[in-house]
């Protein structure tokens, strides 16, 4: 007979995974995004009290019965890659040649129908990182059943954010050699916050900006529908501010314009409202437009006054870009290395080479060289993570992540959108999209907090409102 009656086992669960998982978002993004080869082991150690409670849900019989209908089978498609990637790694898809100079990495013949690897270690390494990201995350779907808990979690996970705007922001202006003002040294000189690379930093703001947009929407009646400024609502739009600002001034220029995006859809849901809100009370449309104007305005002005310096550069660097694109015709180094990533992933479609494989792989298929000293240009990453899933895991590996993500959202396909999960989905499907281009998922923070946001919002859609009134926006 089990010690908690199975009630008081699911929340306890439920209140376990949301903290489990607080923390790791916490941990990892302070950790230099989890993308430093030191905190990788820790990280996954954490990570994997979450595979922990993720088995629970599935072994423990008073856990089991409390997950919603068709939640358990949502994990078939990351099971199917696990077993991919474990028989990947019977079979090397390298053979190492010792040299005085250095080893020797030569690849071996491995017929089409037989998964490899290019490094058993690294793949499997990769895969435990991945196991404990993902299955934290499910663990939302699995235990959690109230959405005030979701909520919780998530007005947590931004308020870490704004900690870590504000924290980038105080290092950018101090001019900061390294992270941690100085402190560690940042192999990448666009730097952000405790984040190494400037794109991965703005991506994690992209879904930090759709949890923030939610939630004041969720609020924006005030906690117990007294108004806006009597609730979180203004601190909300506070955090919005912040965390937006740090986009441009961090110096991405795409995900700029993505937010500026998610902004534009925020308003015009807003305005809907506040269409609507008009014509029960005219006053109270007047003191909402009052309000919008002035902090629009100063939302520009603040944003110039200390990002204006990194957007006239990333400006002009962009208009030499488009510039030089136009002379060669094409996409430049850009369009070489995703030509040649493309042949990486001809050369075995069905397997791929291997999770993790592409900075040991892509070698072979590099066709770029320095200008004038004719030194190969070494890529640790694709610069198109849809690419790389395809050169690493073969079009069945991408497949098997593609349907990790389409079954829980069949679940929830026709149903109406509320606040929060539009904007936690809005969030992940731009970031998803960057991902065509950039390497966002390179980042262990941003694949985190993508699958928590996607879970969740999936999840917020699929549980009752806890309020006794029907609130405005559940």
């Amino acid at each position: 007979m089990s010690a908690f009656p199975p009630a008081d086992l699911q929340r306890l669960a439920g209140r376990a995974a949301v903290a489990h998982l607080a923390l790791l978002v916490i941990g990892v993004t302070w950790a230099f995004g989890g993308n430093a080869d030191f905190v990788r082991t820790p990280i996954s150690l954490w990570a994997s009290l979450g595979i922990a409670l993720c088995a629970a849900a599935y072994l423990v019989p008073a856990l089991r019965a409390g997950a919603l209908p068709g939640t358990r089978a949502w994990a078939w498609p990351v099971a199917a890659l696990n077993l991919l990637v474990l028989a990947a790694c019977l079979t090397p898809g390298f053979r190492v040649l010792p040299y005085p100079d250095g080893d020797y990495l030569l690849p071996v013949a491995v017929p089409w129908w037989r998964p490899s690897t290019a490094g058993a270690g690294t793949s499997l390494r990769a895969l435990w990182l991945f196991d404990g990201l993902y299955c934290s995350c499910l663990n939302l779907a699995l235990l959690v059943q109230h959405k005030s808990l979701l909520r919780g979690l998530l007005a947590v996970v931004a308020a870490n954010a704004v900690l870590l705007a504000v924290f980038g922001t105080v290092q950018k202006l101090a001019r900061a050699p390294g992270l941690y003002f100085g402190a560690v040294a940042s192999p990448q000189e666009a730097f952000f916050a405790s984040f190494v690379y400037d794109n991965h930093w703005s991506a994690f703001i992209l879904l930090m900006l759709g949890i923030c947009i939610g939630l004041v929407f969720r609020y924006a009646h005030g906690s117990r529908g007294d108004g806006f400024f009597r609730g979180p609502a203004p601190a909300g739009v506070i955090a919005v501010v912040l965390l937006f600002i740090t986009i441009p001034f961090s110096g991405s220029r795409l995900c700029s314009l993505l937010a500026l995006l998610l902004l534009a859809l925020a308003l015009a849901h807003g305005g809907a409202g506040w269409l609507r809100a008009g014509r029960a009370e005219p006053g109270r449309r007047r003191r909402a437009g009052l309000l919008v104007l002035p902090a629009a305005a100063l939302t520009g002005l603040g944003l110039w006054f200390v990002a204006g310096d990194v957007i006239a550069a990333r400006a002009a660097k962009t208009r030499e870009q488009v510039s030089t694109m136009v002379a060669e015709h094409g996409l430049g180094a850009r369009q070489v290395l995703y030509r040649n990533t493309w042949h990486m992933a001809q050369a075995r479609p069905v397997f791929g080479w291997g999770m993790g494989s592409f900075p040991r792989v892509f070698a072979l298929y590099n066709t770029q060289e320095a200008k004038g000293d004719h030194i190969p240009v070494v890529y640790h990453d694709a610069h198109s993570d849809w690419l790389q899933a395809v050169a690493e895991l073969g079009f069945l590996g991408a497949a098997l992540l593609a349907a990790a993500v389409v079954l829980p959202g069949r679940a929830v396909w026709r149903r109406h959108l509320t606040p929060v999960p539009l904007f936690l989905g809005t969030g992940c499907a731009l970031v998803a999209l960057y991902a065509g281009i950039e390497f966002p998922f390179g980042n262990v923070a941003v694949v985190l907090c993508w699958w928590l946001c996607y879970l969740a919002a999936v999840q917020y859609l699929r549980l009752p409102s806890s309020r006794r009134s029907a609130p405005p926006f559940a």
